[in-house]
């Protein structure tokens, strides 16, 4: 493949993307026996693709009873999805760990400046009960961005966190509190107004831990607890090394090597108008040695600020990214 993997973070315009995204999709139809194989059961010509949403997207469920890797090698990093029992989880094998690591600083920055100027509180209880969970990894790499001593993981410490967080306040520094929506929902709960002018990131969802709620309860929640400078949405998953943010309540947005499309839920083939509801289709060009193409089973629509997530098709497993109905 004539496009280096460090080059997607040159991307600057819809041209680039375009022609970035059809050498990718070449080489990953030749070197990934899993998606080449899925191209071909559509009967589908790679040199009759000429535009990146015409690009098939292959379910992200075959990471769970496939390895999808594009060439061979030995993976620096292997991601594992949550699963309840009796599902079987997605496993997704990083052959460049520096790879990863940029792509997340660099979508970092552009949305939230740099990690280094966060002292970072991570309340990620489900994640941190498993192992190989890429949310823990993504969080643990932005903490250590910052060499100051507090800032770290808890898991159901709620005193001990909000008494570090007060400390890191009085000593002058930015403090940013990454929760999963349950655990946030019970810090509210347990210590209302006892802590104020934090930026919060939120996801995960509720994990079956409670009902579900609207995002913008949660916000309103959060809001009221400690009125934050800024309540902040992360969407991500195991089988991306990219992520989309939504900042302050906006619509989720995305790098310059990461597009979402809307897939028509009745023909997966082809993509609906904006503003109307469809399935979630991913292309992470950061997913150059897995696959960066992929359909979700979550469900959204997009305009011209970004795009939204209204929930998951019937019958599908819930996942670790926000998923919370708008």
């Amino acid at each position: 493949m004539n496009f280096p993997a460090q080059n997607i973070f040159t991307i600057r315009s819809e041209a680039d993307f375009n022609q970035a995204a059809l050498e990718i999709f070449k080489h990953q139809y030749h070197h990934n026996p899993v998606y080449g194989q899925f191209v071909q059961y559509l009967n589908i010509k790679p040199e009759s693709i000429k535009n990146y949403q015409d690009i098939p997207c292959m379910p992200v469920e075959m990471f769970k009873n496939h390895k999808v890797i594009t060439g061979e090698f030995q993976a620096e990093l292997e991601f594992h999805s949550s699963k309840t029992t009796g599902q079987i989880p997605s496993r997704h094998f990083v052959k460049d760990a520096a790879l990863y690591q940029k792509s997340l600083l660099l979508g970092f920055q552009k949305f939230l400046g740099n990690a280094s100027d966060y002292t970072i509180f991570a309340l990620l209880p489900s994640y941190l009960e498993r192992k190989n969970a890429s949310l823990v990894h993504m969080v643990d790499c932005l903490i250590k961005k910052n060499q100051n001593s507090r800032g770290g993981f808890y898991l159901n410490n709620y005193q001990e966190l909000m008494n570090d967080m007060r400390k890191a306040q009085a000593e002058k520094q930015n403090v940013l509190l990454w929760g999963v929506s349950f655990a946030l929902t019970d810090l509210c709960e347990q210590f209302p107004g006892n802590i104020k002018g934090i930026r919060i990131i939120e996801t995960g969802g509720m994990k079956g831990r409670k009902k579900e709620i609207t995002r913008e309860a949660l916000h309103d929640m959060l809001n009221s607890a400690f009125k934050p400078t800024s309540i902040d949405s992360e969407y991500g998953m195991t089988e991306l090394l990219s992520q989309a943010w939504s900042i302050n309540g906006s619509a989720f947005q995305t790098p310059s090597w990461m597009k979402i499309c809307i897939r028509d839920m009745h023909d997966p083939r082809s993509l609906v108008k904006a503003g109307q509801t469809g399935g979630i289709n991913i292309i992470d060009l950061a997913n150059i040695h897995s696959c960066s193409f992929l359909e979700t089973r979550d469900i959204g629509k997009q305009n011209e600020n970004g795009f939204s997530v209204l929930g998951r098709f019937d019958n599908s497993e819930i996942r670790g990214c926000n998923l919370m109905v708008q």
